[in-house]
């Protein structure tokens, strides 16, 4: 009977030491069900420490381990990308490096799969995060919600499972500011999840700075959705009535003779206010215009500059 055959694609940065003792633990559960194989891809994300050298050893030791190394830091979402582009697998696992995935409940996911579920996330029944990085998966989830209509009882999560088809789907989105979520539920809306325990992080801090969850926000915002552009013209058309309004009240005024100096400090705060919220939807309709342009100009979502293991 031929075996079903597992792809794990796990971007790396700053994991040399926590990378093996993940990967050991993959090869671990996986072979305890003898109906499943495995293939594992290591996607380093240009990072600084030697991680690199770490893929390249396991995978002569293990030929189920193959590595990709991209040219510079293109950021986890286009690495997972990059890994996709190599899996093989009916089931395609994606998880982060730093060992908090529970990887025990492979197959709680698998079998939540198989009934029927194009994608299954994992659920944590804790989050075992610093504050930071739970307000950015706050923020992040509320995002998804209201622009991309992803279902409240969904968890997005790093630790997920989809089958072959989606991620082929997925690859079809060849511009750079990849956002998973809104390739998955682009794809799909059959989508489950499996409440399971989240582990402490095994070593080091969060990679993830204010700067690039910015740039995730903006991705999910500016990639998948126009409803940011039809809150500009909601705002723009509130303001416009309340100018209206008082303009009508200022006539008023004037013909009834009860109307008074104007106050400098109140026109200066309104025109701060109005000039403020114009430079904001200024700056968001420039960045879609900028991300086209970009995409325009044919951007690579990642550049691959070595691989290891695919020979064999």
């Amino acid at each position: 009977m031929e075996k079903k055959l597992i792809s794990f694609v796990i971007p790396c940065y700053r994991s040399e030491h926590t990378i093996r003792t993940v990967v050991d633990e993959i090869i671990s559960v996986v072979q305890t069900k003898k109906d499943f194989d495995y293939e594992i891809i290591l996607v380093n994300d240009c990072s600084p420490d030697n991680v690199w050298n770490v893929i390249k050893t396991m995978s002569i030791e293990n030929s189920k381990i193959k590595g990709v190394s991209l040219s510079r830091n293109f950021g986890q979402q286009s690495a997972i990308l990059a890994g996709y582009a190599q899996t093989t697998g009916a089931y395609v696992f994606s998880l982060d490096d730093d060992g908090q995935a529970p990887i025990e409940s492979i197959f709680e996911l698998i079998a939540k799969l198989d009934e029927g579920y194009d994608v299954v996330y994992a659920k944590y029944s804790e989050v075992k995060q610093n504050l930071f990085r739970r307000f950015g998966s706050y923020i992040a989830r509320k995002m998804s919600q209201f622009c991309i209509g992803i279902p409240k009882n969904i968890r997005i999560t790093s630790f997920f499972v989809a089958k072959q088809f989606i991620i082929k789907e997925m690859l079809k989105y060849n511009h750079p500011y990849p956002f998973l979520s809104g390739l998955v539920f682009r794809a799909t809306k059959n989508v489950a999840c499996v409440t399971t325990n989240h582990r402490s992080r095994k070593e080091g801090k969060s990679g993830y700075t204010i700067k690039k969850l910015l740039s995730l926000w903006l991705s999910g915002f500016t990639a998948f959705s126009v409803k940011p552009l039809e809150i500009s013209t909601f705002i723009g058309g509130i303001f416009s009535v309340i100018g209206f309004i008082y303009a009508i009240i200022i006539v008023i005024k004037k013909i009834m003779g009860t109307i008074t100096t104007a106050g400098w400090a109140s026109i200066v705060c309104l025109l701060l206010i109005i000039g403020g919220i114009q430079m904001i939807l200024l700056g968001l309709i420039g960045e879609y215009i900028g991300r086209i342009y970009i995409c325009i100009n044919n951007a690579p979502q990642y550049v691959v500059k070595e691989t290891v293991g695919f020979e064999k």
